[in-house]
This record gives C-alpha cells, structure tokens and sequence, in this order.
C-alpha cells in the first residue's frame, strides 16, 4: 500500500471554543455536520453517509483542545494515518481557528481539502459563523 501524504488546513471559526469542541468531539454535534449520523460506543465511532458507514477508533481528546480519530480501514492496513481537527485561540488576537490534520493518496489530497471546506462550511452554517 502506498504510504498517504500529511495535508494541515486552517479555518477561522467566529464561535466560541468550547461551543465548537461540542460539535467536533460527540456523537451528536458531529451529526450536525460532519455525516448523517454519527454513534459511539466507547472509543469506537460509526460514522454514516448515504447510507454507507465509515468507522473510526478515538485516539486521543483533550477538552475543549483537539479530537483525533483513525478509520478502522486505515488501522487494518497498518497505515499510522489519522484525523484530527484542533482548536487554536490566537493569544493576542483571540481569533479561534480550527486546525485540520488529515491523510490521503498523493493524488486525492485536493479531493480531501475539498471535502473539508464543504464539512466545515456546514459547521459553520450550525453555529451561525461566517
């Protein structure tokens, strides 16, 4: 299997930090957005779109920081891949961003950028951010 490329993204998020860590890190809150449904059991989340379903082990959280999954898939490839979507507060400014870390093949990374603007675009719209 070929090894999949590291890509970050930024997006400035108008919301409170702790509002959006609600929406990135429960079942719920990402069923608002990020798929059609979303559930959990444990450290396992089953993610569902059109019909299909996409699951994915819970790696790592931190409260009101950051949430890091990785796609069973991946883990059954033995890839060391994952997703994880941050919370940053610039300390000056306090402008809060949203950091995304994600993989995919060489040749589906802007496929996979795209896919993120459209998710977070929707998050947006949720929380009434521009």
């Amino acid at each position: 299997m070929d090894e999949k490329e590291k890509y970050e993204m930024e997006f400035v998020i108008q919301a409170s930090p702790s509002l959006i860590y609600t929406y990135i890190s429960t079942p719920s809150g990402l069923s608002e957005w990020f798929a059609d449904n979303v559930n959990s059991r444990g450290e396992l989340f089953t993610f569902i779109w059109d019909g299909s379903e996409e699951q994915a082990k819970l790696l790592s959280k931190k409260s009101g920081e950051r949430i890091k999954f990785r796609w069973l898939s991946d883990e059954e490839d033995g890839a060391s891949c994952y997703f994880e979507i941050r919370i940053q507060v610039d300390e000056i400014t306090k402008d809060v961003s949203l950091m995304i870390t994600d993989y995919a093949e060489d040749d589906e990374i802007d496929e996979g950028k795209m896919l993120w603007e459209n998710q977070i675009s929707s998050l947006k719209q949720v929380l009434g951010s521009r």
